[in-house]
């Protein structure tokens, strides 16, 4: 069976979900349940397609029956479909815990009617873009997910999140600018923009040009991945908007973007010629956003920073250009995604339970909610990278790579790798001592129904007021409340996941490794898309 028939069916059930979710305006329970719907049935396909890539390498589709490279491609290779499978996992959980929010709080933080379409179209977006073979198309699944997530994060219409998202619009405005240029240039220099047919045509051009054409196309990808020095709109824009939209950005946006490197820097642009440079960027991407974690007072913005640092991981993978570096990265983003969705979304029961993530605040959750600890203490093990974790996996696989590679900056990127680790979990322990294991009273400012709250939650009252600060030092101040299953069991589910990618560590290391050799070789990718022989015609 070719997987890749199938493929479009990623993108269109999205779509067509969020038609029908958009009818179903004024029924939000049958809103909910066509979404789940929606996402149950297109990770099915998706894993479908994994098992055939997985088993049979990659293969195309030529939308329309057009044939190559003049009609929409594509292609379904282990890659791709790993991270379809990842994302659509991701999306359905954090789905869910958003329903349960929304039918906890009576729907007040986002009508119902704006939130299902738009996340769903958001999902098609993601999956468009891991799926498509030309770079015009790619750029079409951007905009798809950077469209709805413009809406995601002003839900709500409060002031912070206006003022987070003018911000995020407008980087996300220059960087889609400057990939549309690039993306003109290259089709000026080539006559096509077919992923396949470039990696045979761009290596016929001068090298000043190849070169000024990959810097562009870095660029435009790292300000979407969020990479040092073009990430610091990232920890100012995720924080401000609802904890399940907060969750899904950190777990697919970037990773879209990482996705979009590794797959033009291994089939368009291959060599080591920005090798070093890439590793130089990943160091300070590490170092830069860790050390900012580790000066927040909040939990959303220190996680937004480990999400900025750990982009890091991924691009030193990719710098390496060996099956073992790069085979660790695609693992490391599978992982990434994860974890990091899963600790924002517990990061919206902290807020819940205790009324803020402002750690001056919070004490005592262990013993006010013991499953919150035990939710928040596996993910967070997890990113640290403590062993038997898959992080730790991933990090020794990356580790090993920058040591059999074995040059001075691949030693420093080694040392930085752990630096960051260690720091993460010292990020991570404060969030721990601070939020769980300390007393209420001991809070830098203690929470007055904090203090007085039982552990069987009497006393505290169900209903909700929020208080806004100066500057957002001490937002979110509620009342607090008890957890609402809806909201739990994706987050268990999540943290589940997690877990299993160690369980399953072997079988996603052989298939990780698999994908990143067929990367290198390129030959799979281009001979699926053009054709047995195709490679001939790249002088390689």
């Amino acid at each position: 069976m070719n997987a890749a028939q199938i493929a479009p069916l990623a993108v269109v059930l999205p779509l067509l979900g969020a038609a029908l979710a958009f009818v179903l305006i004024r029924h939000p329970n049958a809103q909910r349940r066509t979404g789940a719907t929606t996402l149950t049935v297109t990770l099915a396909l998706e894993v479908v397609m994994l098992a055939s890539a997985w088993a049979n390498g990659a293969q195309a589709v030529n939308i329309g029956g057009w044939i190559p490279p003049f009609g929409i491609t594509m292609v379904v290779d282990e890659l791709s479909a790993l991270m379809l499978v990842v994302s659509s996992a991701v999306s359905l959980a954090v789905l869910l815990y958003a329903s349960g929010q929304g039918m906890a709080d009576s729907d007040e933080e986002g009508p119902v009617s704006i939130f299902h379409p738009t996340y769903l179209i958001l999902v098609a977006g993601v999956s468009n873009a891991f799926l498509t073979g030309d770079l015009f198309n790619l750029y079409v699944g951007f905009e798809m997910l950077l469209t709805a997530s413009y809406v995601l994060m002003t839900l709500g219409g409060t002031s912070p999140r206006i003022r987070a998202g003018v911000t995020y619009v407008v980087v996300s405005v220059i960087s889609s600018m400057l990939f549309l240029v690039s993306i003109a240039m290259i089709y000026a220099a080539t006559g096509t923009i077919n992923m396949a047919d470039l990696a045979i045509k761009l290596g016929e051009l001068e090298p000043s040009t190849q070169m000024t054409l990959h810097l562009m196309l870095l660029v435009a990808f790292g300000i979407k991945a969020a990479v040092f020095p073009l990430s610091f709109w990232l920890p100012d824009s995720y924080p401000t908007a609802p904890a399940p939209v907060t969750a899904v950005f950190a777990g697919l946006l970037t990773k879209v973007g990482v996705y979009a490197l590794i797959r033009t820097e291994t089939l368009l642009f291959p060599g080591d010629r920005l090798n070093t440079f890439l590793m130089v960027v990943a160091v300070l991407t590490m170092l830069v956003g860790i050390l900012g974690a580790v000066a927040q007072i909040d939990i959303k913005r220190m996680l937004s920073f480990t999400l900025v640092s750990h982009i890091g991981y991924m691009v030193f993978g990719l710098a390496m250009s060996s099956v073992v570096g790069l085979g660790a990265a695609v693992y490391y983003v599978a992982h990434h995604i994860t974890v990091q969705t899963s600790l924002f979304l517990v990061a919206g029961l902290i807020e819940r339970r205790g009324g803020t993530t402002n750690m001056d605040r919070l004490g005592g959750l262990a013993k006010l909610s013991p499953l919150l600890a035990i939710l928040f203490f596996v993910p967070a093990m997890n990113l640290a990278g403590i062993p038997p974790f898959s992080g730790f996996l991933g990090k020794i696989g990356l580790v090993q790579g920058g040591v059999d590679l074995g040059t001075p900056v691949a030693w420093v990127l080694v040392a930085g790798s752990m630096i960051t680790s260690l720091l993460t979990l010292l990020a991570l322990a404060r969030v721990w001592n601070r939020v769980f294991w300390r007393r209420p009273e001991d809070a830098e400012h203690p929470d007055p129904v904090l203090v007085a709250t039982k552990p069987d939650g009497s006393a505290v009252r169900t209903t909700r007021h929020v208080e806004e600060r100066p500057h957002g030092r001490f937002t979110g101040r509620g009342i607090v409340q008890l957890l609402p299953m809806p909201m739990v069991w994706p987050t268990i589910g999540l943290v589940a996941m997690g877990l299993a990618l160690t369980v399953f560590a072997g079988p996603l290391f052989d298939l990780s490794d698999q994908a990143a050799r067929e990367m290198l070789q390129r030959t799979p990718y281009i001979e699926a898309v053009l054709g047995e022989g195709a490679m001939q015609g790249a002088g390689q």
